[in-house]
């Protein structure tokens, strides 16, 4: 297990494939459900409120919670290699020309 570490700094798993930040499939329907019980939620609370339909959305939401917890989202993190900050001056834009010198 030690030895795949390098392999994952890089960007690739340890099985030769390589990372991207877009997720699963299995991922992103969770989010969708999740979405979609949102959605439905917030029309009922705009036609009425419709309480009935509000839960509605309120329980889609929990099964896409239940499939991300499923799912493990949170495994579709990747954390990349730090960054290197711009070195150059930053400077006002409406500072005087002679506030650059």
């Amino acid at each position: 297990m030690a030895d795949s570490a390098p392999a994952q700094a890089q960007g690739t798993q340890a099985h030769g494939t390589q990372q991207s930040h877009a997720g699963r499939a299995s991922s992103w329907l969770a989010v969708t459900v999740i979405l979609l019980g949102f959605t439905i939620g917030g029309v009922a609370l705009t036609i009425g409120p419709n309480w009935f339909l509000f839960w509605v959305g309120a329980g889609v939401v929990v099964v896409g919670g239940v499939l991300a917890l499923v799912f493990d989202v949170f495994s579709d993190v990747i954390e990349d290699a730090p960054r290197e900050a711009d070195t150059q001056e930053k400077h006002p834009p409406f500072s005087s020309s002679s506030d650059h010198v």
